[in-house]
């Protein structure tokens, strides 16, 4: 039984120590101390700076520049939406910390829709997601376009303890449940999704487009209390009013 638990505290402590020590989960060719997660820079003009790229201003192409040209580039479509056009990275290395990272391109509706009808196939990701494939002149024509968001999900489980550290207090938290808490970074353009049962997210946008971050939370919030408090209605019992 000892043997046991030591197995597992060397495994758990092998997954998270590339978040915590620099130089750990080093790659050939990348400075483990640089393009991290937490290395914001913020400018006068509501932009921001993370991995070398610029949130609303950096193209995709860019992006290819600097993270690499493994990227998956598709529209990304629920049911009945027109869907997104986003790049994906199956695993990057941000300094000494991997991660799975996806970019939302800045492409209008106009433009997705006339992608989306030459486009070569489309694929169910699950039962409702559909993944549609660009033609390979809308793909070089969406390197042109800038990147309004980028997307990281790191391969370790991080707790609200570990990103306070790294990223300071949040100027604000908004919790969905007892499992899921946004740890908010306006300054930064950066809302971080703390999951207990599963990965956290970490949303980047230029600081002057925070809104686009913050205000569907706060839809959501409203949305649980109004189904809460209509729970609690139907839950009071009726009063008899005949005497």
């Amino acid at each position: 039984m000892k043997f046991a638990f030591s197995l597992i505290a060397l495994v758990l402590f092998a997954l998270i120590i590339p978040f915590l020590i620099p130089g750990s989960g080093q790659q050939d060719g990348v400075d483990p101390n640089s393009n991290l997660p937490w290395q914001v820079t913020v400018d006068a003009q509501g932009g921001s700076t993370v991995f070398g790229l610029k949130p609303g201003i950096s193209t995709l192409g860019e992006v290819r520049q600097r993270l690499g040209d493994e990227i998956d580039v598709a529209i990304i479509a629920e049911p009945d939406e027109l869907g997104a056009l986003e790049g994906y990275y199956s695993q990057v290395a941000l300094g000494f910390v991997l991660a799975k990272v996806i970019v939302t391109v800045d492409a209008t509706n106009e433009a997705i829709s006339v992608m989306r009808e030459r486009a070569l196939k489309a694929k169910h990701m699950d039962s409702l997601t559909r993944k549609i494939t660009l033609q390979p002149a809308d793909l070089a024509a969406a390197d042109q376009l800038p990147v309004r968001a980028i997307s990281v999900i790191p391969t370790v489980n991080l707790d609200e303890a570990t990103i306070i550290q790294r990223f300071g207090e949040p100027a604000e938290r908004i919790v969905l449940s007892e499992k899921r808490t946004h740890l908010l970074y306006p300054k930064f353009g950066l809302d971080i999704l703390v999951d207990v049962d599963g990965k956290e997210l970490l949303q980047y946008v230029a600081p002057q487009q925070f809104a686009s971050l913050r205000e569907p939370l706060l839809v959501e919030l409203s949305a649980k209390a109004a189904e809460k408090a209509a729970g609690q209605a139907t839950d009071k019992p009726v009063e008899n009013s005949a005497r």
